[in-house]
């Protein structure tokens, strides 16, 4: 490929609405092109970039008897209904009517069209196990698209689902296919991505692990623990609270704090500590706007999605009311009104002499006592865990947490999706039984995304030779002569002969303007011809990382780059 040719330009400036540096790069670089809000087109560099993702995803899927299929983009709604998903996604999932007025969608995941695509196919129990993927476009809706292909409404993702007849079966290919995904990561250049326990969310199922990429720009925050490797997403960690009761309850006594409604102020007006305080998160639900009210120790911070799991229902921040009986920043568990859900965290159990709203406007109340004052509550992990907490695993105080970037995801499904949308099998015996379920996703443009996050420097991109839009960058410096020229353009189809993936830039510019563009094109190696590399009958090869620099001879270039090619490949 001519670079001359290449379609899509390359400019040095930052543009103003790119936050991460993987979304400026690949707009400077001629990736892609903004479309609308999360919707991006795509120019050639960044199309075989994907195209290498998408070759290393198949060649690992097909190497656990993963067999490719494709699922529609539009379905009807009628399969949605049937797993209940119709109704209980919000706005992420695209619902329309056709010319008919059928009712249809876009599809967001595909486990609903897996199994309407296996149902019959799987009644026996003799055709089991078995795992469709496909490589396909989806459009999710998303409310805040930002950051470039790293959260976008439409996109490509590999998706895989697997069907069992045993729990024990399932646990073995998910493990199966958590190495698989290692090994995807491993190849793509990101062998430092980790797996991480994470909340099921709208998926289902009672087993995830979500495969993070440490950035500090990442969305996600990673509990980990250095001690004993625990690993989890911060809406799924465990909080193990440290809270130690006093040997002596103060009495429950009134004060008046006149001015103080956040945990900031009261602990500075009382002279106490946010950790001896009782706070009050309220939220509402959707559906109706009922009050949820949870009570959890000053210093910590809710987990809204612990929350919403153990409620079962959506849930939004709450807008209270002069009429709806709360006081604001002055809520406590002690008198609180009726007609509200009252939740309580386990920072609180056994906790004693604590300050807590009294429910009455610039009052408080010292010396809470839960064993005393509120004996009916009952206890739940509703917090977030914290730097320097216990670790659920090993006991320790030596959680961290850290940003990632989610990369991949999968979940062990049960029958949620089987027993709703009615696939039995007839076991050995002759039974009824549901199929059980797991499912494996890979963004691919946002796993391009992410790997360019983390390779790259202030010029542009590093590309992993691995998924690098080309392999080597061939750059004829002063192309206005003839013998630069006439070696360059023989050079070009020697390595071409070879099957050697080369980008030719012989445009009649400066230098610095060629190694501009090359930087931010960020192929692996770089050849340089030029009258003064010529005058030493050299080529100069360089890597897009400054790891390797050599000066190769004129006569051998073809074969020497060709063998730096093959070496970095079997690494």
């Amino acid at each position: 490929m001519k670079l001359e040719k290449l379609v899509g330009e390359r400019f040095k400036e930052k543009p103003s609405d790119c936050v991460v540096d993987s979304h400026a790069l690949m707009v400077r670089g001629g990736y892609m092109k903004y479309v609308a809000n999360g919707i991006f087109s795509s120019y050639m560099p960044l199309k075989r970039i994907t195209r290498k993702i998408e070759a290393i995803l198949r060649e690992e899927m097909d190497k656990i008897d993963g067999q490719e299929v494709s699922f529609p983009v539009v379905m009807p709604a009628s399969i949605w209904q049937e797993s209940g998903r119709y109704d209980s996604i919000g706005k992420e999932l695209v619902r329309f009517s056709d010319r008919s007025g059928s009712p249809v969608v876009l599809g967001m995941t595909h486990e609903e069209a897996a199994v309407q695509l296996v149902r019959e196919y799987g009644q026996s129990y003799n055709k089991y196990p078995f795992m469709i993927y496909q490589i396909q476009t989806k459009f999710r809706d998303e409310a805040r698209p930002k950051s470039g292909l790293i959260r976008v409404r439409e996109f490509t993702m590999k998706d895989a689902y697997s069907f069992h007849t045993s729990q024990s079966d399932l646990e073995e290919y998910y493990d199966k296919c958590h190495k698989a995904y290692e090994r995807i990561f491993a190849r793509a250049g990101v062998p430092d991505v980790i797996s991480v326990a994470s909340d099921s969310g709208m998926m289902g199922g009672s087993v995830s692990h979500e495969f993070m990429l440490l950035t500090d720009i990442g969305e996600d925050s990673i509990v980990i623990c250095p001690e004993c490797d625990y690993r989890a997403n911060m809406e799924a960690a465990e909080h193990i609270s440290d809270t130690v009761r006093c040997e002596v309850s103060e009495p429950l006594a009134e004060v008046h704090t006149p001015g103080s409604e956040t945990i900031e102020e009261v602990s500075s007006f009382l002279g106490c500590t946010e950790k001896e305080t009782c706070k009050a998160v309220v939220y509402q639900r959707n559906s109706d706007d009922k009050y949820i009210v949870l009570f959890l120790r000053g210093d910590l911070e809710a987990n809204e999605t612990k929350l919403t799991n153990y409620l079962g229902y959506e849930i939004h921040p709450a807008v209270i009311t002069a009429d709806c009986g709360l006081v604001a920043g002055f809520i406590g568990p002690v008198g609180i009104c009726e007609g509200v859900t009252v939740l309580y965290d386990k920072s609180l159990e056994g906790a004693n002499n604590l300050v807590c709203g009294a429910n009455k406007s610039e009052y408080h109340m010292k010396g809470l006592d839960f064993t005393r004052d509120v004996p009916s509550a009952e206890f739940r992990d509703f917090s977030k865990a914290t730097v320097g907490g216990i670790c659920p695993c090993c006991g320790k105080k030596t959680l961290t947490v850290s940003r990632g970037i989610e990369v991949g995801n999968i979940f062990q499904l049960g029958t949620k999706y089987t027993k709703a949308m009615n696939m039995t099998y007839t076991d050995a015996d002759g039974n009824l039984q549901y199929p059980i379920m797991g499912c494996y996703g890979i963004g691919v443009g946002r796993l391009a995304a992410s790997i360019c996050e983390v390779h790259h420097d202030d010029y542009g991109p590093i590309w992993p030779i691995s998924i690098a839009p080309w392999q080597l960058h061939l750059c004829a410096v002063r192309s206005d002569d003839a013998e630069v020229k006439a070696f360059a353009d023989k050079l070009y189809e020697e390595l071409l002969a070879k099957g050697v993936e080369v980008i030719y830039d012989d445009r009649n510019i400066s230098a610095g303007v060629m190694f501009s563009d090359a930087d931010l094109l960020g192929v692996p190696y770089r050849a340089v011809v030029s009258p003064r590399n010529m005058k030493k009958g050299i080529v100069e090869v360089v890597g897009r990382d400054k790891k390797f620099s050599a000066e190769i001879s004129m006569d051998s270039a073809a074969e020497d780059i060709e063998k730096v090619i093959i070496e970095a490949l079997s690494k």
